[in-house]
């Protein structure tokens, strides 16, 4: 546990040595896609001090100057499967971003999906020391918290405190400063398998770069993909990827929880595959241009030629109908969204004011998917895109790169993680999932 303290600690001074050189690479990680943005970082306030605690903190300016995506390989539900494959697809990823923007870069930023997310909502309290609340004051209710014994193979991924009660008001984003005698805190931790980050560090390590963070593509992807009113009053942000479909929800600007689906559109993919006795990249195109969930009566006498080169004249020219087609894709994404439902019930998801979803990520594209996700999931669905980012190019502005946007803001305004706070060595037993909602229905 100690260990990952120096390292985020690490991790936080290369960011700072990165933003004084102004220029950071972000890469995203995923099972179907390597994508890689560098940032240029301008203005006074290159180094984004953290001024606030929490949410968007230390504002900061950037652009995109270099952008590269690469077919993924050696990356199975979002974790690292075969370290020399996923080397060279994040070298060609980060060499060919640095010749767009023409310069040499050093420090990545990166994301990853799947490594088994779990979240812990734990709270602290303790005795204001001078009756004004100072960061010391601070420091000291987080380390208050009691730690979850969640096990030596894995690891915090993030802890952020979602929110601070001073006596008997509720509600606090930024306590310092203000006068009571008891400071409480309700404090987020995601940990995830210990395993699938140390392969990422180890990896990015051997394409001789240096990383500067690391975050959830769940978190990331909702920081893009739920405008601010969402962010405030409660959304879920759904990112269904290649390999895995990553789900966060979001209160008071603040992720309280995450969870992930070890399914996405690769699943799909391998269906129609099966389904059409056809090789996976002709599922793909065939998904691509066709693919859909509701079928109409049209679908019946729409012709979809499967086309290939096995050199067998009548297998080569096989149709099937697009209602054949969705029948195929149907039945996994209906399974999918069954999956996301049972992980929100967990949650506590209903209890929360808005119950906004939101759903973005390279599989969310399939043509009919937010009608049949406000079927299973049974409440107002939308399809997000990310927010626009200065440079970024057009192609790169769709769903699927919601977790790279995502972590290009999320770069430029950390989220104050509390690595160094001194965390208390006792253990306590796991809480409930719900008590990372708890506090919200007690004070609202």
């Amino acid at each position: 546990m100690r260990d990952l303290y120096e390292t985020q600690r690490a991790m936080r001074n290369v960011r700072k040595a990165a933003m004084q050189r102004g220029v950071i690479a972000i890469l995203d990680v995923g099972t179907s896609k390597i994508a890689c943005l560098v940032l240029r970082f301008d203005g006074p306030d290159r180094l984004g001090d953290n001024d606030g605690v929490g949410s968007l903190a230390g504002q900061s300016r950037f652009r995109v100057i270099g952008a590269a995506t690469t077919r993924s390989r050696g990356v199975r539900f979002g974790e690292i499967d075969a370290m020399q494959e996923t080397e060279r697809a994040i070298r060609t990823a980060v060499q060919a971003a640095q010749k767009m923007a023409e310069v040499r870069v050093d420090h990545v930023i990166a994301c990853f999906a799947g490594a088994r997310p779990r979240s812990y909502g734990l709270d602290g309290s303790v005795e204001v020391a001078e009756n004004i609340v100072t960061e010391n004051d601070i420091g000291r209710v987080l380390a208050a918290c009691d730690m979850p014994d969640f096990g030596d193979d894995r690891d915090v991924l993030h802890a952020q405190p979602v929110n601070f009660a001073l006596d008997h008001r509720s509600g606090l984003g930024d306590p310092r400063g203000q006068m009571g005698q008891t400071l409480t805190t309700d404090l987020h931790l995601l940990t995830v398998d210990a395993t699938a980050i140390r392969n990422l560090f180890f990896c990015i390590k051997r394409c001789d770069l240096e990383l500067a963070g690391i975050a959830s593509s769940a978190y990331v992807s909702g920081v893009s993909s739920l405008v601010e009113d969402e962010q405030e009053l409660g959304a879920a942000c759904i990112d269904m990827g290649g390999g895995s479909t990553s789900l966060s929800v979001f209160m008071k600007k603040h992720m309280i929880y995450s969870d992930a689906v070890r399914m996405g559109g690769d699943h799909v993919t391998g269906d129609i595959s099966m389904g059409l006795q056809v090789p996976m990249q002709t599922a793909e195109r065939i998904k691509t241009f066709y693919g859909g969930v509701v079928a109409t009566g049209m679908d019946d006498r729409e012709m979809i030629e499967i086309g290939g080169d096995t050199g067998d004249w009548e297998r080569d020219r096989r149709t099937v109908s697009r209602a054949e087609l969705i029948g195929i894709m149907r039945p996994r994404i209906e399974e999918i969204l069954e999956e996301v439902r049972a992980r929100l019930d967990a949650a506590g998801f209903e209890h929360l004011p808005s119950q906004q979803i939101v759903l973005t990520g390279g599989g969310s594209q399939i043509p009919g998917l937010d009608g049949l996700a406000a079927k299973i999931l049974g409440q107002q669905v939308r399809l997000g895109r990310p927010l626009r980012v200065q440079g970024l190019p057009q192609a790169a502005t769709g769903p699927a790169f919601s977790s790279s946007v995502g972590l290009a803001l999320f770069a430029a305004h950390p989220q104050d993680e509390w690595w160094d706070f001194d965390v208390p060595a006792d253990t306590y037993p796991a809480r409930s999932l719900k008590r990372a909602v708890k506090w919200f229905k007690d004070n609202w």
